[in-house]
């Protein structure tokens, strides 16, 4: 016997005109889909069983457990002083340097405005307020802007030049703008790179343990398997090639096919920067297995240690005779961090080389997909680039406002490392670089226990006991990734130096306390 399914054999009437008749029809036509089709099950509210599975798989520290449990009390310090045995939150979790004070470059910011309203460049009065260069540059930069339209979509391509303008006069070797991608910060071409390079779980990318957040969290969200790799605490968080070897052979036998490989330097958390040595073995390394170097070196500005300075791992490639068909190689930048410290304004770039014109314009196709990244962020990654030079009028003021700024944060990593070092079961490697400090601390058995019963790890609990006594917030080294079965936390040297004593003073008097009561 044949048999019709309704759906199929249902025909609409359209010469049905009232409006009531045709409701009366629609109806109709929905009571038998919901009762004859074999897939007509309602779909389930959207709840957080039906999201996803890969946002919830992914972990990001930011703003994590720590920062935000800060911002309630920092609402409390608001409402209610007095119920608090502190009066102000210090925020040493996050290194956003204009947020602690820092004060941003008086030639960045000139320029800036003057981009961001062009009308001002039609005043005299801007002679007196504005130095000729910061005029000149602006005048040079709308100029390439259709229409000096700030506010619009841009095709990038001056701005991108002037990019590529300033690698080639950091690392001495030709730069294509074709190669540069601008992006609202590192992270949107880190997801980026991601996204095109993982295709299933089965894809690995090998990243440094302690890692920054960002880079494991976009691993899981994209699907893809991270593959640690653990960088040596005891040669000053050292990166060893037989470490990247084992883990690749490991990943291999277990059916990972590793893609890429993350390396950050200088390193965060963990602040070690790279010697150009251990640089070639990683290229040389990167060439010999066919795997994507990416390269994050947003802290390049960030160096303290004397006998330490930055190489750019394309200039180490270029200068060991390796050209685009030998190495593939993505380098990210951003305007967050180095001197300049300009987090809210979310600009950076990525240069990207050694992948094919197929691939490219994928990437391009990417970056169509979410339009051009913010106007404000693409200049100042341009002046970042190509800051005043000896001889223009900006030139003395900028070279003074950087060099203070670094001198600074210089001064302020060894009064962190020196008070850190003197603190019970505490034990802090030199900072070469970046702006975090990564000490490792040994926990008493009795800490371990009381974190247990309150589930937390224990450089958890150490972080919040911290927190809730001293109004001092740093992050537990858990968020991080680490060796089993040690602790650590990080902690930035951001607050402005002349505060950086009395938050010392207050981390020791906690110390004391916290290892008096548990059994230190």
């Amino acid at each position: 016997m044949e048999f019709t399914h309704p759906i199929s054999s249902y025909q609409y009437d359209s010469s049905v005109t009232c409006t009531s008749t045709r409701q009366e029809s629609v109806s109709q036509k929905l009571f038998i889909i919901r009762c004859f089709h074999p897939f007509a099950v309602r779909s389930p509210r959207i709840s957080i069983d039906t999201i996803n599975p890969k946002v919830l798989s992914c972990e990001c520290a930011f703003p994590g457990e720590i920062a935000v449990h800060a911002e309630h009390l920092q609402h409390i310090i608001r409402i209610n002083p007095s119920t608090l045995p502190f009066d102000e939150i210090i925020n040493c979790n996050i290194g956003n340097p204009h947020s602690l004070g820092q004060q941003p470059i008086t030639f960045f910011r000139e320029v800036l405005s003057l981009c961001n309203y062009p009308g001002l460049l039609d005043k005299e009065e801007i002679r007196g307020l504005y130095s000729s260069d910061s005029i000149g540059r602006a005048k040079g930069i709308l100029s390439s802007i259709s229409e000096r339209a700030t506010w619009t979509y841009t095709q990038t391509r001056a701005l991108r030049a002037a990019i590529a303008e300033g690698i080639e006069n950091r690392d001495g070797f030709p730069a294509n703008f074709e190669d540069i991608f601008l992006t609202d910060g590192t992270s949107p071409g880190v997801h980026m790179m991601m996204q095109l390079v993982i295709s299933n779980d089965r894809d690995g990318i090998l990243c440094p343990v302690p890692y920054c957040p960002l880079y494991s969290a976009s691993i899981a969200l994209h699907g893809g398997a991270l593959v640690p790799y653990y960088l040596n605490e005891e040669t000053g968080w050292g990166l060893e090639i037989s470490e990247l070897r084992l883990r690749l052979e490991t990943a291999f036998a277990a059916g990972i096919n590793v893609r890429a490989l993350v390396i950050i330097n200088p390193g965060n958390p963990t602040g070690q920067v790279l010697s150009e040595l251990n640089q070639q073995e990683i290229v040389q390394f990167c060439r010999d297995e066919h795997l994507l170097l990416l390269a994050d070196e947003v802290y390049q500005e960030n160096i303290y240690a004397d006998n330490k300075f930055f190489t750019s791992f394309k200039k180490i490639a270029r200068s060991m005779g390796y050209t685009d068909r030998d190495l593939s190689l993505v380098s990210f930048h951003s305007i967050s961090k180095g001197y300049y410290g300009e987090c809210g304004q979310r600009g950076g770039y990525m240069e990207v080389t050694g992948l094919d014109k197929h691939i490219k314009k994928q990437i391009i196709k990417m970056t169509s997909i979410s339009r051009c990244s913010n106007l404000t962020g693409q200049i100042l990654m341009s002046l970042v680039m190509n800051p005043p030079k000896v001889g223009d009028g900006s030139y003395v003021l900028y070279a003074k406002e950087r060099d203070e700024i670094l001198s600074s944060l210089g001064r302020r990593v060894k009064m962190f490392v020196e008070a850190l070092n003197k603190l019970e079961g505490v034990t802090c490697n030199e900072a070469e670089g970046a702006l975090y400090l990564f000490p490792r601390i040994e926990l008493p058995k009795e800490a371990l226990r009381a974190a247990r019963s309150v589930r937390m790890e224990g450089d958890t609990f150490y972080s919040r006991q911290l927190l809730d006594t001293t109004g001092i917030v740093v992050l537990p080294g858990s968020d991080f990734g680490q060796v089993p079965g040690t602790c650590h936390f990080r902690i930035t040297i951001c607050p402005p130096e002349e505060k950086v004593p009395e938050v010392l003073v207050k981390l020791a008097n906690f110390h004391r306390r916290f290892m008096r009561e548990f059994g230190g």
